[in-house]
């Protein structure tokens, strides 16, 4: 009898352990679904773009211009996405390269693919949040002040990795309404407080189903980065 008594003195404490391993497993779940929530505004941001559509694109073609002032400066890319070979042409020169095979000791076609990927980057960087997922801390805040504006978007901040790629441990602030399309953004180096850039995101144009800003300006309006020459070809 004392045995049976025992036992059932043990119950509660069974019952106890119980209640909380599924308390714990709740959270856990609970969590998880949180963390992919978030993890999906990656995706919703680039699909707002268009992203969806860039599976049928064979080549980009697209000229980057700079203005400040009176000083213009263009640079001219095409991409052909299947065999990732590129072409910059400038003023000055032309290049061919291929982005599979770049040698690390060729100092010319290091350089012209950094500009590539900087170009590349103001042209599709919606695109990059699911390009570079993997490499990239993010946070996402529901409500926030939109720094030319001072409109109440909403921000998607982006870290990456300090280690790789031409600016490692850079950072993006990307502020946008409830249909998701990037409106403002700023850049800082180094993960540092203080904005290195601060522009709009305007001029949306559609190519072949892709949503591209074709224009970027500061706060002053004195200095715009825009697109010109815009092609995409599909399969």
């Amino acid at each position: 009898m004392g045995k049976i008594r025992k036992m059932k003195k043990m119950y509660p404490i069974a019952q106890g352990l119980v209640a909380i391993v599924l308390s714990l497993t709740a959270v856990q779940e609970t969590s998880a679904q949180n963390e992919s929530a978030e993890t999906s505004i990656l995706q919703k941001v680039a699909n707002a773009h268009g992203f969806e559509n860039w599976k049928d694109v064979t080549t980009l073609k697209f000229t980057f211009n700079v203005d400040r002032g009176s000083d213009h400066f263009e640079r001219s890319w095409v991409w052909n996405t299947d065999t990732n070979d590129i072409t910059m042409t400038t003023a000055e020169d032309s290049l061919t390269y291929n982005r599979n095979d770049l040698q690390k000791g060729d100092s010319t076609v290091q350089k012209a693919d950094a500009h590539f990927i900087n170009d590349k980057f103001w042209l599709l960087a919606p695109y990059q949040l699911v390009w570079n997922a993997n490499n990239i801390e993010h946070e996402h805040t529901a409500e926030a002040t939109a720094p030319i504006s001072d409109e109440t978007m909403q921000k998607l901040t982006i870290v990456y990795s300090s280690e790789g790629g031409y600016t490692p441990g850079d950072a993006y602030d990307f502020y946008f309404g409830d249909d998701l399309i990037v409106r403002e953004w700023v850049y800082r180096k180094g993960n540092q407080k203080e904005a290195s850039v601060t522009s709009t995101w305007e001029g949306y144009e559609d190519f072949k189903g892709l949503k591209i800003a074709t224009m970027h300006k500061n706060a002053d309006g004195n200095s715009k980065l825009h697109f010109t020459g815009i092609e995409v070809l599909t399969e």
